[in-house]
């Protein structure tokens, strides 16, 4: 079985993506990695380069900036990066510069590759998400945080990165077949020194809209303000032991009240019923378990 991982970056260091340890994280159960690397104002190029592995195949690329509609240009990067692993690959393992993997789930994950890697209906294998908000102690449990998506694919000519990258179609718009697995992704995107945070928000909002939209609706401020959040509960397990030196070095401080919960009506009802049943009305799912 031949497992190739890959992923896209820019401005890394600028906006403090745990990019080296997302790439970490998955190098065991892969055979080869790429990495689109955009031109960045930064040191990214450097960074990827530095990470210690024979494994790792870097692109550069150059983003197309007037694509600045449904962050339509973070899913053409991922298909740069797609379209360049070995045609001989079985499995390709997508991972976002702010995503990471607990090592606790490799097993797991390359079992169950083995496991579905000569079933051709099994177009791809679907993540748990924890996303991670403020600091390194809460997770976003609100209803409108995606609960799960495919971050391994069976890798093909028909297979490609759907909207904004967060997770994949083949051709003629279909949604692939995927196997859940025990495992989950963490995510960390929110988790930022609140200055650094400003900063992405203003920026990444430009991938999806105008100058106009970001000067209206993108608050101008020092900081981000990580308290305009509905409910969070508190990580009581482990991190990553990739994330262990980042989060020793964390020096913002986020408390929150894990007894303020203020959801909409409408989410009051969703949640009654998905504690109810276990199903959650109207969530997004880009994908078909099967």
């Amino acid at each position: 079985m031949k497992v190739a991982g890959f992923s896209f970056v820019r401005n890394a260091i600028k906006y403090d993506y745990p990019i080296v340890e997302a790439i970490t994280s998955i190098l065991p159960v892969c055979d080869e990695f790429i990495v689109a690397v955009g031109n960045s104002e930064d040191a990214t190029l450097e960074l990827i380069k530095s990470i210690p592995s024979e494994k790792i195949k870097i692109i550069e690329t150059v983003w197309d900036d007037s694509l600045r509609e449904g962050g339509r240009v973070l899913a053409v990067e991922t298909d740069k990066a797609l379209h360049a692993i070995s045609a001989d690959a079985d499995w390709a393992f997508y991972i976002q510069g702010d995503e990471v993997v607990h090592e606790k789930y490799l097993d797991e994950i390359k079992k169950a590759m083995l496991q579905w890697k000569d079933d051709t209906k099994v177009d791809g294998l679907l993540f748990n998400y924890r996303h991670f908000y403020g600091s390194y102690d809460y997770v976003a449990d609100a209803p409108n945080w995606y609960r799960k998506e495919i971050r391994i694919i069976r890798p093909s000519a028909a297979v490609y990165s759907y909207k904004d990258a967060q997770g994949f179609r083949k051709n003629d718009n279909k949604v692939l077949n995927v196997k859940l697995l025990n495992a989950f992704v963490h995510h960390y995107g929110w988790v930022k020194k609140p200055e650094i945070m400003q900063q992405k928000q203003e920026n990444f909002h430009k991938l999806w809209h105008d100058d106009n939209w970001v000067e209206k609706n993108i608050p101008k401020q020092p900081a981000f303000d990580y308290s305009n959040i509905n409910s969070l509960t508190a990580f009581t397990e482990t991190h990553p032991e990739v994330m262990k030196e980042r989060i020793e070095k964390s020096n913002w401080q986020f408390d929150y009240d894990l007894s303020y919960k203020n959801y909409s009506l409408k989410d009051r009802l969703k949640l009654i019923i998905e504690n109810l049943c276990g199903y959650r009305i109207g969530e997004y799912k880009n994908y078909r378990i099967i």
